[in-house]
């Protein structure tokens, strides 16, 4: 799933919550703000929902009016966020996990995940 994503840190992966989960996962972490539509808590096997990754409900709403022209300005905002404190402490437990015990596999439900919130947040992971 991450072949269209570059690039992906170490002890990182990235696969959509409409994918069967595998036994090589590792430790699955939801990264969508919103619960994946149709996929049941048990079906997805989400080991952590980190909502508090996620863009904020404003930031994601703001984007989505005019993608195109505001991807720049909403990777600027969406790094704001990841510097909060809150944040912080889940990369660095996620960093952490991706080390001693990969993978760390982000599950998100969008449909071009090259082109959403997960390469900023995989520059992040990976700092």
């Amino acid at each position: 799933m991450t072949d269209d994503i570059d690039p992906v840190p170490s002890g990182f992966q990235v696969k959509r919550a409409y994918e069967a989960p595998e036994p090589d996962d590792g430790y699955r972490v939801l990264v969508d703000r919103l619960w994946p539509r149709g996929v049941t808590k048990s079906a997805a096997r989400i080991d952590e929902w980190a909502k508090d990754l996620t863009p904020s409900t404003e930031l994601r709403r703001w984007f989505h009016e005019d993608p195109q022209s505001r991807r720049d300005d909403f990777a600027d905002r969406y790094r704001e966020e990841l510097a909060g404190r809150t944040a912080r402490e889940i990369l660095v437990r996620l960093r952490g996990l991706a080390r001693t015990n990969p993978p760390v596999t982000l599950i998100t439900a969008v449909k071009d995940p090259g082109s959403s919130h997960i390469p900023v947040l995989l520059q992040s992971l990976g700092e």
